[in-house]
């Protein structure tokens, strides 16, 4: 097991590439279908991992929570991957994979890890409607392995809100609305819950919106815009203000659809933001590499209002904040 990520650190320099990794897992046979699914996570999240240490239970935790263990001297809440999945199984999970993302450490019980598998997001689908509601969207792509097995992304976002008190109804109270009513802010993300967040943000600003599942959909929207605003004599600015995007998506990741925009001298004088739980330096500098005009961290509405309410309003600002250049 220490074998299979004592690369890790090496291995998450794939970004601008289209190319990602996937740490796979299993849950446990699901007594119900008999089943035992594979599921992956981006190696860019997964600090380590590890046998499971003991955990201490705490009060007033979600059902889905086990409890608690000591990191290095901080307190790292454990989610029972299984039960938050509802599959039914009685086998151990010994194994703990400790992430990291959003600004959050957290570990996951599973039964155990498989491989790293590399791959592109071009081979990353976006899971068929019966999946979805079956996994209550827990699931945001998923591909095939050449042995048959499909593999299911997790979204990881959406397990942090259900655990996590991130998501507080006061801070969209205290979004200001713009007064700007032709303002249009198109967003691509592959998360259900990143997408609500981002709408709750927008509608609480006032500003019109149009959104994507993922990079390759942005992108024949963006085209479409595109064709449209030259149809009619038109700047594709009189009809997409900025455009905001994740990192992480199926078929066509944000750093791919970011260049495709940048390279397009039809989306000249549109902004390009960023939005990711992927909050290193290094992915903030990639972004940068092919023209990320900001960067904004994930789950921080009042931090995403106030950076949009910037570079929506002002005409002209600095590519990237002083600490990123």
């Amino acid at each position: 097991m220490s074998d299979l990520l004592k690369n890790i650190d090496a291995r998450t320099k794939l970004a601008g590439t289209n190319k990602l990794e996937i740490l796979l897992f299993m849950l446990g046979t699901d007594a119900r279908t008999g089943r035992r699914e594979t599921f992956g996570i981006n190696v860019f999240k997964v600090r380590e991992v590890m046998r499971t240490p003991p955990i201490t239970a705490a009060p007033e935790m979600p059902p889905s929570v086990e409890g608690m263990v000591s990191l290095r001297g901080a307190l790292v809440p454990v989610v029972d991957l299984a039960r938050y999945a509802g599959v039914d199984t009685q086998t151990p999970r010994s194994i703990m994979i400790v992430t990291e993302y959003a600004g959050h450490t957290q570990g996951f019980l599973v039964e155990g890890v498989d491989t790293i598998l590399r791959l592109d997001w071009s081979q990353m689908r976006v899971p068929p409607a019966m999946l979805l509601a079956e996994m209550g969207g827990l699931v945001t792509a998923v591909t095939e392995l050449p042995d048959g097995r499909l593999v299911m992304l997790m979204d990881v976002e959406k397990i942090l809100s259900e655990t996590t008190n991130y998501d507080d109804e006061s801070v969209y109270r205290n979004i200001k609305p713009l007064d700007h009513p032709g303002l249009t802010v198109f967003f691509a993300d592959d998360s259900t819950v990143a997408r609500k967040q981002i709408q709750r943000t927008l509608d609480a600003m006032g500003v019109k919106s149009q959104a994507a599942i993922n990079g390759r959909e942005a992108w024949d929207e963006l085209e479409k815009v595109a064709a449209y605003a030259q149809a009619s004599g038109q700047k594709v600015t009189d009809l997409i203000s900025l455009v905001l995007t994740d990192i992480e998506m199926p078929e066509m990741d944000g750093y791919i659809l970011t260049k495709r925009i940048k390279s397009d001298p039809r989306f000249v004088g549109v902004p390009v933001i960023m939005h990711s739980s992927l909050s290193g330096m290094s992915n903030q500098q990639l972004g940068k590499s092919v023209g990320v005009d900001e960067y904004v961290p994930k789950f921080e509405p009042q931090r995403l209002s106030e950076t949009l309410t910037r570079r929506l309003l002002v005409g002209t600002v600095p590519a990237l904040p002083a600490d990123l250049t």
